[in-house]
């Protein structure tokens, strides 16, 4: 029988290649993300090339009571799952504390903590039952250091990887796996998300050196998902060459 993969934010970047990689592998997908044209595109795509089964779940990760709903409405076949990949997350602005908006503090909070929450406790309890499982938290670099005006995001990501530890603790007497993906600079919407549509700013943050691409990620998580059974990737940072910390950068 197939594995079973379980990604959210899967419409667009690391998730979307991730869901390529795995689909490649072989897995069964449930892909989790809040934009239904782009599920419906990346689901008859991903079958149509990999002759792989997909089960779509539009909704959006801060929603408890209907993440609660989707998820454990699922057939039970579904819930056999073998990885969860937690890589629904943003970043909203690039203000000074005094100066930030608390509805975008609100949105990185719901989303990067609460959000993955609400989605491992329940996949959690499921792989619990089986007695084994992966769950890969996609972290950051601001999840290690803090840099000027990342504030609340830094905040946030300092939490998944808590978090990260924590579940690697309460999850490691039932044979599952806990892993965390911390990227540098990845190109993909998350700049343009945290410019709020502002495409030519959001340009100039990957401008002058090769950033990393959404498929570097997917690569690492598909490293750590296929290591052997007695081998787990507890935490990985992952830079362009160009990028020696958050804010150091080589730029030509």
């Amino acid at each position: 029988m197939a594995k079973i993969a379980l990604i959210t934010g899967a419409t667009s970047g690391i998730g979307e290649a991730c869901a390529h990689l795995f689909a490649q592998q072989g897995y069964n997908l449930i892909l989790l993300g809040r934009r239904e044209n782009l599920l419906e595109k990346m689901a008859l795509h991903l079958i149509d090339k990999y002759a792989i089964e997909v089960k779509k779940i539009q909704a959006d990760v801060r929603d408890k009571e209907n993440i609660n709903y989707v998820l454990e409405t699922l057939q039970p076949q579904w819930k056999n799952l073998d990885v969860l990949i937690n890589n629904a997350g943003l970043s909203q602005g690039l203000e000074p504390i005094d100066k930030g908006n608390t509805d975008d503090w609100d949105t990185m909070i719901d989303t990067n903590i609460k959000g993955l929450l609400y989605v491992s406790k329940i996949v959690s309890n499921w792989m619990v039952e089986r007695k084994k499982g992966h769950i890969v938290n996609i972290g950051s670099i601001a999840g290690k250091e803090v840099y000027p005006n990342g504030n609340v995001y830094c905040a946030t990501k300092h939490a998944v990887d808590a978090l990260n530890k924590a579940m690697r603790i309460d999850l490691l007497p039932h044979g599952i796996k806990v892993t965390a993906i911390h990227p540098g600079m990845v190109e993909t919407e998350f700049s343009i998300v945290r410019f709020k549509g502002d495409e030519a700013r959001a340009k100039k943050v990957y401008d002058g050196f090769d950033p990393l691409v959404a498929q570097d990620i997917a690569d690492a998580i598909w490293y750590a998902v296929s290591r052997p059974p007695h081998v787990n990737i507890n935490d990985m940072v992952i830079m362009p060459t160009a990028q020696a910390t958050g804010t150091i950068l080589k730029r030509d």
